[in-house]
């Protein structure tokens, strides 16, 4: 229990600082307005790009802070998850396999939450 806070922060800052790597060319687009997207749920383009945004880009950063941490970590598992299982799902192994890290790591992030070295336990502080 002793390294449970600096796991934490650990796991927020690798796997949200991966992420971001893959959402800074999504949110340059949706600052150039441009929304042609995959639509893998059925939602439209633009909507799904919009919640792909948040995923890897919006929720990655609140990650980092720690801010909202158990619920800024739902979108970039759910994306992943998608990316998973119905984007590569006729995809061989090695496709689906870095969405699901991702995944389980998002995942891992919700359950453990922000910790002591997170804004959300500063702003419990207050």
């Amino acid at each position: 229990m002793i390294y449970s806070n600096l796991a934490s922060l650990i796991i927020r800052l690798s796997f949200s600082g991966m992420m971001l790597t893959h959402g800074w060319g999504k949110f340059s687009r949706l600052l150039s307005g441009d929304l042609s997207f995959a639509d893998p749920i059925g939602i439209g383009e633009a909507p799904t790009f919009i919640l792909a945004v948040i995923g890897e880009f919006v929720s990655p950063i609140l990650l980092i802070v720690g801010f909202k941490t158990r619920l800024a970590s739902i979108f970039p598992a759910a994306t992943m998850l998608v990316a998973a299982l119905i984007v590569h799902a006729d995809d061989p192994w090695g496709r689906q396999e870095f969405p699901l890290l991702y995944f389980f790591g998002f995942v891992t992030i919700f359950l453990l939450g922000g910790g002591r070295y997170s804004l959300d336990w500063r702003l419990k502080k207050v």
